[in-house]
């Protein structure tokens, strides 16, 4: 198959270098920097670039979510071919691209491979990065089986772990706890003036907790926005547990606070066991 992936930054570059470690397939690569096109041509992490996916039999599209509709809805494909994005946030891009692709012939297979770094663009790209990472597919009612199917057995050959399917609300529901969430307050905890005077203080808890603050704001702003009903309805959440400790703490209750970490520590038991 020829694939075209457009966007060649750190999701972008990575999934070329894989699908070329990995498979036979031939990769088109689209990039608005010429530098980032040389140096994925010159480390063979793409065959071609030519700015053209109407002979692409898959179009992987990895831009922000604003730029992969305007890219979508402003460019020709191959007829029966798969457009798959991979944004952050499915509700968004399938309510502006689903139907309009449909009628165009072509599928739409929205996508999330959960894999990231808290580097960007095509430098930081690696062929190992989606190793043992869950790739997200979220299927709707015009969806092909097909072309799902086709997805996902191309996943599994870039040496995904699981491949989960789930409907876009969904999807958006829980990764703005599991991951949006989590970069909220990592750069939130970041901001405390005493950050400035923990060198030598710190440890492994720390870096834990702050490594996501090293963020894209360009990319995360609006994925954030595209999900803020459920990501501001995790927020209230976290809020409304923390302030249950500060109370803790304020009425010098240590029976409850025992009683909130051990609770804490028993959710974090059991899910491991399930995971």
């Amino acid at each position: 198959m020829k694939i075209t992936i457009v966007g060649l930054g750190l999701i972008g570059g990575s999934l070329a270098k894989t699908i070329k470690k990995y498979t036979n397939h031939t990769v088109n690569g689209i990039d608005t920097n010429p530098e980032t096109v040389e140096l994925a041509l010159s480390q063979g992490a793409i065959d071609t670039s030519i700015d053209d996916t109407r002979e692409s039999d898959i179009t992987f599209v990895c831009l922000y979510p604003e730029a992969t509709v305007e890219y979508i809805l402003t460019h020709e494909f191959k007829k029966a071919s798969v457009v798959a994005d991979v944004c952050g946030v499915k509700r968004y891009i399938i309510d502006k691209c689903d139907s309009y692709l449909h009628s165009k012939g072509v599928h739409l297979v929205a996508c999330h491979p959960m894999a990231g770094r808290e580097f960007s663009g095509f430098e930081y790209s690696l062929d190992t990065l989606f190793d043992t990472a869950s790739f997200i597919i979220t299927p709707t009612s015009l969806s092909s089986e097909k072309c799902v199917n086709m997805i996902e057995d191309l996943a599994y050959a870039m040496h995904f772990k699981k491949v989960v399917r789930a409907t876009p609300d969904e999807h958006d529901d829980i990764i703005a706890f599991t991951s949006q969430l989590a970069h909220i307050v990592s750069s939130a905890y970041i901001k405390s003036p005493t950050h400035l005077r923990q060198l030598g203080f710190s440890a492994g808890s720390f870096l834990d907790l702050t490594r996501v603050a090293k963020l894209n704001e360009d990319m995360w702003t609006p994925l954030f926005i595209a999900n803020k009903d459920a990501l501001s309805r995790e927020i209230g959440e976290i809020i409304s547990h923390l302030t249950e400790y500060k109370e803790c703490l304020e009425q010098e209750t240590p029976a409850r606070l025992h009683r909130l970490l051990r609770d804490g520590r028993i959710l974090k038991e059991e899910t491991d066991v399930i995971l």
